[in-house]
């Protein structure tokens, strides 16, 4: 299947690995189906390309990679709505926010993106019991900076 994306042109993508949102994600609702792409230069990096619409797509970052401690707890019904029995299919990762300059950059601790990988089954879901920001910056200053 052939996808037109707005930001990477014309991909090639395996039906296999679309990945459904059955309600889509806020403000998104409409676009249900979604394939997972990796950035190859920076392996903490993904695209979340809708198959529904070439100009949507989401870029996404692993939150354990910057977030010491990060520690979100599913609800038993994240876990039924994805039909998830194990840990190991489980990808978690959080939207990123690229304001103009990039050193602002933030990331959304509070609303991951959850997807069982085994299922193709994903979700964004806000954490209740978690007190994890909206806007979580992606780059820290240096010990030193600022004074």
């Amino acid at each position: 299947m052939k996808i037109n994306s707005s930001r990477f042109g014309i991909i090639e993508v395996d039906k296999d690995n679309i990945i459904e949102f059955s309600k889509g994600i806020p403000a998104f609702e409409d676009f249900k189906r979604y394939v997972l792409l990796s950035e190859e230069d920076a392996p903490s990096l993904y695209w979340l390309q809708s198959v529904d619409d070439g100009d949507v797509s989401f870029i996404l970052i692993d939150p354990f990679e910057i977030a010491e401690g990060y520690k979100p707890k599913l609800s038993e019904k994240t876990i039924r709505d994805l039909k998830i029995e194990r840990q190991e299919d489980v990808v978690l990762l959080t939207m990123l926010i690229v304001p103009e300059d990039m050193k602002n950059m933030t990331t959304n601790l509070q609303s991951p993106i959850i997807i069982n990988m085994k299922e193709r089954l994903g979700k964004q879901v806000i954490l209740i019991d978690d007190d994890y920001p909206m806007r979580f910056p992606v780059f820290s200053e240096p010990d030193g900076e600022g004074e």
